[in-house]
């Protein structure tokens, strides 16, 4: 369990998925972002800031504690729930990440590329890093 803000790649990401079933993956892209663009298979939405507004959501530490069941449970064996962060190419999941910290809530991870990583020099996204373009499991509503 550490107090500072943990980048993982992609596949860092969903191996910690697969090898702590408490891992939360948390995709806190906008609704649009959320649904029409893809979201990686089993993250739960908890978007950062948000149509139509586009303000930075009031409650996202109260709805990340909600799904970690009121509030991180210390467990000296164990540690802290793990909680990774992805938005679109790792920049609004890193200042989640800070936000939650600062609220007292350890072990929070950011993924680095994002869902679908920076753009490339033609301007496209997924073309050169993210979650999609590592060929992890995603899907689409």
């Amino acid at each position: 369990m550490t107090n500072q803000l943990q980048s993982l790649t992609p596949d860092e990401a969903w191996q910690l998925c697969k090898d702590d079933a408490r891992a939360l993956l948390i995709d806190i892209r906008s609704s649009m972002e959320y649904l029409f663009v893809g979201h990686p298979r089993g993250a739960v939405h908890v978007p950062w800031i948000d149509e139509p507004d586009w303000v930075v959501n009031p409650e996202f530490v109260t709805d990340v504690r909600k799904l970690i069941l009121g509030g991180v449970v210390e467990d000296d064996a164990e540690g802290s729930v793990p909680i990774i962060l992805i938005c679109r190419s790792g920049k609004r999941s890193k200042e989640a990440g800070h936000v939650l910290l600062e609220a007292g809530i350890h072990n929070v991870y950011h993924i680095d590329e994002g869902f679908e990583g920076e753009l490339d020099e033609q301007h496209h996204r997924s073309s050169t890093g993210g979650w999609r373009y590592r060929g992890l499991p995603w899907e689409q509503c």
